[in-house]
């Protein structure tokens, strides 16, 4: 009975667990955000101001200054895709650049930026393995874009740049210039890549393997329709076998 209470105890945890956490975590983005923005707010503008007219209290929306943050950055967004816009990003750009030290973040953090947003961009679309910190020893990575400028023409061959993320924070890590050969790309999804490297290899992410690697256990029929498909040699057969002897 102890045995079975315990097993349901840890099966409740690992449902309530994620939940509470992820919950914990919004609400806390929600306040901090709604403390930040809301009193900026002009009272008559609140309209928390017409709920305490309406219901005699003050009780606050929540998510209000999020809702506010998505509305201002929309329309930022659309003010500088003008001419107005465009000139006074422009304008604004022209007076940090004459900052000494504001301009190395202020450039640096756009840089990032843009490279991450870019809808064309394949910054941190592919999780691939690389050999590290020694060989023989292999760590999940994020490829980041193919390694160019002064450091690609130091290098022999053709490199790629990857993210090498920490764990279990993975906002920290190493950038690394490896040899596009020495990487092995993964077919998993980014999401789940970064799930296991966050649980330290605890949560390992569903696999199924790939027709190539199932060729083994596949009967005579299925692999030659399968070789027909994916334009590869068929096993030889036993008459072959004896042609060649």
């Amino acid at each position: 009975m102890l045995a079975k209470l315990r097993a349901y105890f840890f099966a409740g945890l690992l449902v309530l667990a994620p939940i509470f956490i992820t919950a914990t975590v919004a609400w806390w983005l929600i306040e901090f955000v709604d403390s930040q923005i809301v009193p900026l707010i002009p009272t008559k503008y609140n309209p928390d101001t017409y709920m305490k007219d309406v219901l005699g209290v003050e009780i606050g929306i929540p998510g209000l200054g999020i809702l506010i943050l998505v509305v201002f950055i929309t329309l930022v967004g659309a003010f500088t895709a003008g001419m107005v816009g465009r000139w006074v990003i422009r304008l604004w750009e022209y007076l940090l650049n004459r900052m000494p030290v504001v301009r190395t973040l202020y450039n640096g953090s756009k840089q990032i930026i843009e490279t991450v947003l870019k809808s064309q961009s394949d910054a941190f679309r592919q999780a691939v393995l690389v050999e590290y910190p020694r060989r023989g020893i292999w760590a999940i990575a994020f490829l980041t874009a193919a390694t160019d400028g002064e450091v690609a023409d130091l290098l022999e061959g053709d490199h790629i740049n990857v993210f090498l993320p920490t764990t279990p924070n993975p906002t920290s890590g190493f950038l690394l210039f490896v040899p596009r050969r020495d990487v092995i790309v993964l077919n998993m999804p980014v999401e789940d890549a970064v799930k296991m490297v966050i649980s330290a290899g605890i949560v390992t992410p569903p696999y199924k393997p790939s027709g190539k690697e199932q060729i083994a256990t596949l009967t005579k029929e299925q692999f030659e329709e399968l070789a027909k498909q994916q334009e590869i040699s068929p096993p030889p057969t036993d008459s072959d076998k004896g042609k060649k002897g």
